[in-house]
């Protein structure tokens, strides 16, 4: 049975709007406070879309809301777009449980049999990893990151300045952190549930990041320093990417483009399933992906400057000639950019750098097939492959 959503599927007035803010700025009064600069932005600039993710209206590489795309019923749909507005307002502090390691490297799979492996609906999901177009956590997952956006938008996290130092905290910033590290808590403890149920081992992964860097941010609380907001940008990449791959689901960008992507090679190896409660972070130690990286992420942002210009808002039946010139370009560009991700995931001997890279590659290489006939829903696309590209980018510069 369909379920209509409600009279205003967002919840209250969403940071975007239908219209953008007077002047341009956002809701929230003086330069907004995302969580991350923004390519293009000096350190501890901000500017544009948040790192998590623009709602559905906001087009992933900025420029003026369209609007949400058209609901096509379903009982999740106007659930995940909802999210992805709400994620706008803050998203960065995490559990309060300090964890320790056994001191495993994590690159070896648990064992056939292990009887942890009765945890996980994805024990046996041990292929190449692809967009997905299904996903039984998507719904709950909606509801545990609304729920956790609202608790922090109550403190004003969403106005916190992530350079500053606890030890230049006023006593209300420092209750701020801590409230939303409460309302972390119970976040993790409910992704903890949901990195059993997917069935797809890609999306365990990502929940199981998502726990552990929470745990590794909010242990920096009582001493936070500048140099740990990259621990809250790689969870604010993972929350991001996961709402955006949902969505496609919901709003049916991912079942249409997925069959017309070739299924990329079987995984070098498998990362362990872990303990679910107390996961590691999936960069522990420099990596060779790392060295490249980020020069990889600004040559792209280089070849796709022209895209950028522009305006979002034109489906591709409207483009000039000249805009579907650089639209094409711009998708050979992706397709390219896609190759060197996974190759690179591939090269970096880590199986969830891999699992992510190959993942965030099949998004982009959708995104760039759906070009041709490109309209607003294909926004999630988009914006699942920036963001799973981020996760690897921010994880690496966390160990700086």
């Amino acid at each position: 049975m369909s379920l209509p959503p409600p009279p205003n599927p967002y919840g209250g007035q969403p940071p975007y709007g239908g219209q953008p803010p007077q002047g341009g700025q956002p809701p929230y009064g003086g330069q907004p406070q995302w969580g991350g600069p923004q390519p293009g932005a000096g350190e501890g600039q901000f500017s544009g879309p948040p790192p998590w993710g623009p709602p559905p209206q906001q087009p992933p590489w900025g420029g003026p809301p369209m609007g949400p795309p058209p609901h096509k019923g379903g009982k999740g749909k106007w659930v995940l777009g909802g999210v992805i507005v709400l994620l706008v307002v803050a998203l960065a502090v995490t559990v309060t449980i300090l964890v320790t390691r056994d001191g495993s490297d994590g690159n070896s799979p648990t064992p056939p049999g292990d009887g942890q492996a009765s945890e996980f609906a994805s024990a046996n999901d041990t292929g190449p990893v692809n967009i997905i177009t299904e996903d039984p956590t998507c719904d709950a997952w909606g509801k545990v990151a609304r729920e956790y956006v609202d608790e922090t938008k109550a403190v004003g996290w969403d106005k916190r300045d992530p350079l500053l130092p606890s030890t230049a905290w006023t006593p209300d910033q420092r209750a701020m952190y801590e409230a939303v590290g409460e309302a972390m808590s119970r976040a993790a403890g409910q992704t903890v549930k949901l990195a059993k149920n997917t069935p797809h081992r890609a999306m365990r992964e990502l929940y199981q990041q998502f726990v552990a860097y929470s745990n590794q941010f909010v242990a920096t609380i009582p001493d936070y320093r500048s140099e740990d907001r990259q621990l809250a940008f790689t969870t604010d990449a993972i929350v991001t990417a996961t709402a955006n791959i949902c969505s496609s689901i919901d709003y049916e960008s991912a079942p249409a483009i997925a069959p017309l992507v070739v299924t990329p090679s079987t995984p070098t190896t498998i990362a362990p399933l872990g303990d679910p409660a107390d996961p590691a972070i999936f960069i522990e130690q420099d990596n060779p992906a790392c060295q490249k990286w980020s020069d990889m992420v600004n040559r792209f942002g280089d070849e796709t400057a022209d895209w950028v210009a522009i305006d979002p808002a034109i489906p591709a039946a409207e483009w000039t000639p000249e805009q579907r010139d650089i639209n094409e370009k711009a998708a050979r560009a992706m397709v390219a950019n896609a190759d060197e991700v996974e190759k690179l995931g591939r090269e970096s001997g880590n199986p969830t750098l891999e699992d992510i890279a190959t993942l965030g590659a099949q998004y982009r290489r959708g995104f760039a097939e759906a070009i041709p006939d490109y309209n607003a829903n294909d926004n999630f696309l988009a914006q699942a492959a920036t963001y799973l590209v981020r996760i690897i980018d921010s994880g690496c510069k966390a160990l700086q």
